[in-house]
């Protein structure tokens, strides 16, 4: 069982009530239950909804409710990495990551692609260095710094790495195009059903289109932590779970044997197949990965550890607050600046929003992720 610590771990209600294994078993699993204290009484402050540790399939700790689905923004990238290691392959209905775009007859509009783009293949999606720069769906703030990395001509396909949502959506749009398969349908009959997880249904995905910029929708996923559980101990145990393969080790090796330097530091040094790779300045171990999105979403697969951590918040109000107001001539950059800024005054310390919904920064984060690196023994 991936949670064995009880069945109130995945009944645990309340951020700032965590669930916990016993002193013993705790220092067993290689983790000390003082520093253990520290992670979680941090965790909520930060108005963390949901954060897990596992290890060797026991939860060491939880907080929040295990099976509420939250949005989990581009930790969905993840998701889609394993869909496509699922249907790898030349067949009838299988995905062969050196097509072109050009023989699978992928294009784009309103700006149709460029024959030199039309020669990025199925694994420059993947790798995310097709080095395409058009404006994509669910890109966000996004948008300027790929023009940074990519500039507004063409790019030799295999030669620049951008974080780039056109990547991922038109990888979306083959995956389906090839397998005949919805993104949904696919996950649950290939992930979500041999693992066992509890909360995952078809409707959890959604797609997020934006036509004026790109034919290619992105698909969205909710998620319940428990479920990203599972999902992240697949990876840990090479693809199989209670000695049933559902992913192939061999796609999964590839994410620590084929990264690529982002040129960034900290939790995003290195990327691979749509997974992160920290550096080792984090304290996290060689051969670490992990799946980030929006607000702090986070899956992180810790192998040297035999752990699995997720980390999830709530940003229904934040987005509502970020993406739904009046025009008002702001930046969505600067409008999220403003939102830190002001939750970190006295006023805003103290409002309902800033203690439960606001957006957690990536120095909390990664002052989190070092208290839980100061935990293990």
């Amino acid at each position: 069982m991936l949670v064995s610590g009880g069945s109130a771990v995945a009944a645990a209600a309340a951020p700032a009530a965590p669930v916990r294994l016993n002193a013993a078993d705790t220092e067993r699993l290689g983790w000390s239950p003082h520093h253990l204290d520290g992670v979680f009484a941090y965790a909520a402050s930060l108005g963390t909804d949901t954060l897990m540790i596992v290890t060797d399939g026991e939860t060491v700790g939880a907080m929040g409710d295990l099976g509420r689905r939250y949005q989990v923004h581009s930790v969905r990238k993840a998701l889609l990495s394993a869909l496509v290691g699922l249907h790898v392959g030349s067949g009838d209905r299988q995905i062969p990551l050196d097509a072109t775009l050009a023989e699978l007859g992928i294009d784009d509009r309103p700006n149709p692609l460029t024959p030199l783009q039309k020669q990025a293949t199925v694994l420059h999606l993947v790798k995310s260095v097709s080095g395409i720069n058009h404006a994509a769906a669910a890109e966000g703030g996004l948008m300027k710094e790929k023009q940074v990395r990519l500039g507004t001509g063409e790019n030799q396909p295999g030669t620049i790495w951008a974080y780039n949502n056109w990547d991922y959506n038109a990888l979306t749009t083959v995956f389906e195009q090839r397998t005949g398969l919805r993104i949904a349908d696919a996950f649950l009959t290939g992930i979500a059903a041999p693992l066992s997880m509890r909360d995952f249904t078809p409707d959890a995905v959604s797609y997020t289109r934006a036509p004026e910029l790109s034919q290619h929708s992105a698909a969205m996923f909710r998620m319940s932590g428990r479920d990203l559980a599972l999902f992240g101990a697949l990876y840990l145990n090479q693809g199989s779970i209670n000695g049933h393969k559902v992913l192939p080790a061999a796609w999964i090796a590839r994410v620590s044997a084929d990264p690529v330097e982002t040129g960034d530091d900290g939790l995003r040094s290195g990327h691979s197949y749509l997974w992160w790779i920290p550096s080792p300045e984090t304290g996290l171990p060689n051969g670490t990965f992990a799946a980030f999105g929006f607000g702090r979403q986070a899956v992180f697969v810790i192998p040297d550890w035999r752990t699995v951590i997720v980390h999830q918040a709530d940003t229904t109000e934040l987005t509502k607050r970020l993406f739904g107001t009046d025009d008002d001539g702001s930046t969505t950059t600067s409008r999220l600046v403003q939102m830190i800024l002001t939750c970190h005054t006295v006023a805003g310390e103290a409002s309902e929003f800033c203690r439960q919904h606001r957006f957690i920064g990536r120095r909390e984060f990664n002052r989190l992720v070092t208290l839980i690196v100061n935990a293990r023994r």
